[in-house]
């Protein structure tokens, strides 16, 4: 059966506004998240830029007046908590910004586009706040942020019919290594967001029992024992959708745990660690949030294109327009 959208172009193109318009805003008020400017690019010797995984190529240019490059962000989880000490954020407090990056390496297909946008947001928290009961606390906020925007679209766009469960269940690496032993990373993560709806699975970073991590992650901004994915089951397309990352952020002694683990030791000396180091930026939470994942899950696309506008090959083009998929 040939797919068509519920919504055409111009219609898609309203919704993708009021999405982002009321999902930010009910982010804004569950985290106490005040709205703020952010770098499309930094200054790699910052250290403020993220690495991701390890591997990806950010995208650099010159500037002629500083007659030095600069890097494009490819996301905004150091620079963010840097911003939270300069601004004079309290604690409970925090900020979100719009982030737009360019993923030059990244594997095209229905989900995963070389343009990224998302919100990214970061809040300031207490020594005892660093725990796992605060971080569920703070991810079934953003889960009920998530259940108002879909009772919200569903009364604005009664065509599309969309459910998510009333609750999120939290699985932890381990606990799903458990589960589905024979099954691979991605296939777990598949198997346990069909059964559920929607998971948060928690504790990315450290090796699981055949010495390899669940998923690859940087070592120096999330605690690897107090981060993790929400992940969403999209029906339309029978995958598991992972729409935020996020986490408790790094402190002294898990920098150095971390940073050791990676055998990144020689990122001790950058400014942006040698200032968690010393004390003069707050203990954190953030993540960020993806728009247009979130756009195409609420609004039932089949691909990513149909919600963003990005670069796509004319073959992949050609052959989503033969099934009635056009992308913007």
């Amino acid at each position: 059966m040939k797919y068509q959208s519920a919504l055409n172009l111009i219609e898609t193109e309203v919704a993708i506004k009021f999405i982002k318009d009321t999902f930010e805003k009910e982010l804004a008020k569950a985290l106490k998240l005040t709205r703020v400017s952010a770098p499309l690019f930094v200054q790699p010797e910052t250290g403020l830029n993220d690495n991701l995984n390890g591997y990806e190529r950010a995208v650099r240019f010159d500037v002629l007046t500083l007659k030095k490059e600069v890097e494009i962000v490819q996301s905004l989880a150091k620079w963010k908590r840097m911003a939270l000490a300069k601004y004079g954020f309290e604690i409970d407090t925090g900020l979100y910004t719009d982030m737009n990056a360019i993923r030059r390496d990244e594997d095209l297909d229905e989900l995963h586009s070389v343009y990224v946008d998302q919100w990214d947001w970061e809040k300031i928290i207490t020594e005892k706040d660093r725990k796992l009961s605060y971080l569920k606390k703070t991810v079934k906020s953003i889960y009920k942020a998530l259940k108002k925007l879909a009772t919200a679209v569903n009364k604005k766009y009664p065509q599309i019919t969309h459910t998510i469960p009333d609750e999120i269940t939290f699985i932890s690496t381990k606990e799903l290594e458990k589960m589905y032993p024979e099954l691979s990373r991605k296939e777990r993560e598949k198997a346990a967001a069909k059964k559920y709806g929607a998971i948060f699975l928690y504790q990315i970073g450290y090796p699981l029992k055949d010495g390899a991590p669940h998923d690859g992650r940087a070592a120096d901004y999330d605690d690897w024992k107090l981060n993790g994915d929400i992940i969403l089951w999209y029906d339309v397309l029978g995958i598991a959708m992972e729409i935020s990352s996020m986490g408790i952020r790094v402190d002294k002694v898990s920098l150095l745990k971390q940073l050791k683990a990676k055998k990144e030791t020689f990122k001790i000396d950058n400014p942006y660690c040698q200032d968690i180091l010393n004390d003069r930026l707050p203990l954190t939470i953030g993540g960020g949030i993806g728009q247009s994942r979130l756009c195409m899950f609420f609004l039932n696309k089949a691909h990513i294109g149909e919600v963003q506008s990005s670069v796509w090959s004319d073959e992949c083009i050609k052959q989503n327009a033969e099934k009635g998929i056009y992308l913007l």
